[in-house]
């Protein structure tokens, strides 16, 4: 199947970068590659990422995921959409090993995503060394190493690395546009998919590596964002998502909530030096 890869893009250039080095080195390269750009202008001097290149603007603050997601969605050409989270490289194999698993069924694939340490990536793409240094997220299961194995918990849809078929896609009805900046749309999204009936697989090599970027635990800066989203989430479904984030907020003392209560209170905002402290190092790969 004739797939885009499409990616969204705030920041993040020397990722994005290797991104298209990664797709330049495909056993079956893209179509094309749709960027959608939630910043003012693209990053200049990218490299040649071995297909056409579609760029499109999404406004919006906080970062409009949803809304990208949809408009790149849109704009893609193919019957095949292989979302590509901006801090992955795909392996050699990806776009070929998304391709095969939906030309045999209809599915939304996803594939494995190996964690790097910082400063693992270098100028040139070391798969072997990728393979080497990388981590599997400790609570995702494991990828089978042929073929594809259905994923009975649509809960497992994650947005860094996944492929469905552009028409699946729309008819779920995308990614829902009221959720703006941090959490909660792909949970939402993976509800609608589970009542829609597409199954979920599992994909052998469709891994992709998970560049660094320093992590916050809690995330203190999304604040605003997670307690908006969540309860998004709980009006929409009747139950919380992002509940170990609320419940590490709510033992800090920020927030009065409980998982049968319908509404979070609000005690008091972060300050500016608890959010500092929630900064992680290099050391740590896992939100």
């Amino acid at each position: 199947m004739q797939a885009s890869v499409l990616t969204l893009v705030r920041g993040r250039r020397d990722h994005l970068v290797h991104l298209m080095q990664g797709l330049a080195r495909q056993t079956r390269p893209p179509a094309e590659l749709v960027i959608a750009w939630m910043q003012d202008a693209p990053h200049a001097d990218l490299p040649d990422p071995g297909c056409p290149v579609r760029h499109i603007h999404v406004p919006g603050d906080p970062m409009p995921l949803a809304a990208a997601r949809n408009r790149a969605a849109e704009a893609a050409a193919c019957e095949l959409l292989v979302f590509l989270d901006v801090d992955c490289i795909p392996s050699p194999g990806l776009v070929e090993a998304y391709g095969t698993a939906a030309a045999g069924r209809a599915g939304l694939f996803l594939g494995e995503v190996l964690y790097l340490p910082d400063g693992a990536v270098g100028d040139g793409l070391d798969f072997d060394q990728l393979d080497a240094l990388g981590r599997t997220h400790p609570s995702k299961p494991p990828v089978p190493a042929e073929g594809i194995r259905r994923e009975p918990d649509h809960g497992e849809c994650w947005g860094l690395s996944f492929a469905l078929p552009k028409e699946r896609y729309a008819a779920i009805g995308g990614m829902d546009e009221a959720f703006t900046g941090y959490g909660g749309e792909e949970t939402d999204f993976a509800v609608r998919l589970g009542a829609s009936g597409l199954d979920v697989y599992w994909t052998a090599k469709a891994r992709a590596y998970h560049q660094h970027h320093p992590v916050s635990v809690p995330p203190l800066h999304q604040f605003e964002s997670i307690l908006r989203n969540a309860a998004r989430f709980r009006e929409r479904h009747g139950r919380w998502c992002m509940d170990y984030w609320l419940g590490q907020f709510r033992d800090a003392g920020l927030i009065a909530w409980d998982l049968d209560e319908p509404r979070i209170r609000v005690i008091r905002q972060p300050s500016a030096a608890e959010v500092a402290a929630c900064r992680r190092g290099g050391e740590t790969m896992f939100s």
